[in-house]
């Protein structure tokens, strides 16, 4: 990718940000604590099109404030994606989300979550998937979902334009950003 280093700079597509949420990245899950302070985890996440499910430890803090409330931000992210079996590739890739997480189900087992479960282990952990999961069934868990009222999306090596000042201490916006001068 020498050649084009920056990969492709923007927000994504609806198209392309469902391949990229076709992968194994971790969420980021926000919530804010009892003090007022926020509480982030890494989780593994199932996105339908238009909603995030996250299939949540009982004793997990996040899931505790998360009931209580529900407000909730959430970013997906990595360095680079080459998966060449799934024709992704991505420089940068950037999902954020914030809403109201919903709770699906409260604690049990053998609930809605399992199916989510299962797909998600299948999904990050590939063979291995299965036998993860068979052996964690008996253990209680939530379901929550996170229908996004705000939802954006960047790719690529470089800034936005809303965020570069001219301020003729360096290259414009443009200058920086075209291939031919950068190297790419």
């Amino acid at each position: 990718m020498a050649e084009n280093w920056r990969g492709k700079i923007g927000a994504m597509s609806k198209d392309r940000m469902d391949l990229y949420l076709s992968g194994n990245s971790n969420v980021r899950i926000a919530a804010i604590d009892d003090s007022g302070l926020p509480h982030i985890v890494p989780a593994w996440y199932h996105w339908d099109g238009e909603s995030f499910f996250f299939v949540l430890r009982e004793r997990a803090e996040i899931a505790k404030l998360l009931s209580r409330r529900p407000e909730v931000g959430i970013v997906i992210d990595e360095g680079s994606v080459a998966d060449e079996v799934n024709n992704r590739f991505f420089e940068m890739p950037k999902v954020w989300a914030q809403g109201r997480a919903e709770v699906i189900e409260q604690p049990n087992t053998g609930g809605k979550w399992v199916e989510y479960a299962r797909a998600m282990a299948l999904r990050y952990l590939g063979p291995n998937g299965p036998e993860y999961i068979t052996a964690s069934l008996g253990q209680p868990r939530w379901l929550f979902k996170l229908t996004p009222t705000v939802l954006k999306t960047w790719e690529g090596v470089g800034w936005a334009k809303k965020y570069w000042v001219d301020s003729g201490k360096g290259p414009s916006y443009e200058e920086a950003h075209d291939a031919r001068r950068s190297g790419a």
